[in-house]
């Protein structure tokens, strides 16, 4: 998947890619895709409940070589 902005949050555990993930978003324009790249498995449950929260969607999660990329759609 093509993102429009990259955010790097490998290494960093909980709830440090939410939180990082939360002030980046404001930055990205809307209908614009942003891709987190983390390595907590936590993220992938911790984003959908942080998209559901704030009204963005969660477009894919997939994993490689032991990075977790997420990509959300700013919806609002």
């Amino acid at each position: 998947m093509k993102a429009d902005e990259t955010l790097d949050c490998y290494g960093l555990m909980c709830p440090m890619p939410i939180f990082k993930t939360s002030v980046k978003m404001k930055d990205v324009a809307i209908g614009k895709v942003l891709e987190v790249i983390a390595t907590d498995e936590g993220i992938k449950k911790d984003i959908a409940s942080w998209c559901n929260t704030t009204g963005n969607e969660l477009l894919e999660i997939c994993e490689e070589d032991g990075e977790i990329h997420v990509f959300i759609k700013r919806l609002q």
